[in-house]
């Protein structure tokens, strides 16, 4: 059986920090879905269809990983794709309690789909998507934080 993982995110934009994550779960996953999901609590600077095209540009060198939208439940999508696993991020302690509670939640809805969690690694552990756009829209360098297309995309966006 293919053991498929979900990795659910808002990526608006995506940053090395997920790349860390995805290259890793591709390294333990037979096949990773990398699927926008649009939080409503946010305002995005890409649309879905442009964080679409930048995971499938920013993961094209991996193989087993493939990219998505859904605009429903990560459990839902996830059993609708016969994921076994929902991988998710930690940058650090702070981001375990509500990842926790989306955990529980999850669970309730679902509770053959395991949650697996991973710890990027240190040198992004400070990164987040917001902290890049705010950074970026000042005309900062932030070519060492994201992917190449990312990069490329921001420069365009705050040109």
């Amino acid at each position: 059986m293919t053991k498929l993982a979900i990795y659910p995110g808002s990526f608006d934009p995506i940053t090395n920090g997920h790349l860390d994550i995805i290259q890793r779960g591709a390294k333990i996953f037979d096949q990773v879905i990398v699927t926008v999901f649009n939080n409503q609590s946010k305002t995005p600077l890409f649309s879905v269809e442009e964080r679409v095209e930048l995971l499938k540009q920013s993961t094209v060198h991996l193989e087993n990983v493939t990219t998505d939208s859904c605009a429903g439940l990560v459990m839902d999508y996830a059993k609708s794709k016969n994921a076994q696993a929902v991988l998710r991020g930690l940058r650090a302690v702070s981001d375990f309690e509500y990842e926790m509670q989306i955990t529980s939640m999850n669970r309730k809805l679902n509770e053959e789909i395991e949650t697996f969690f991973m710890m990027t690694n240190n040198q992004y552990s400070f990164l987040s998507s917001s902290m890049v756009k705010e950074v970026a829209k000042y005309h900062a360098d932030v070519s060492d934080l994201v992917p190449p297309p990312v990069d490329k995309a921001l420069k365009a966006k705050f040109s």
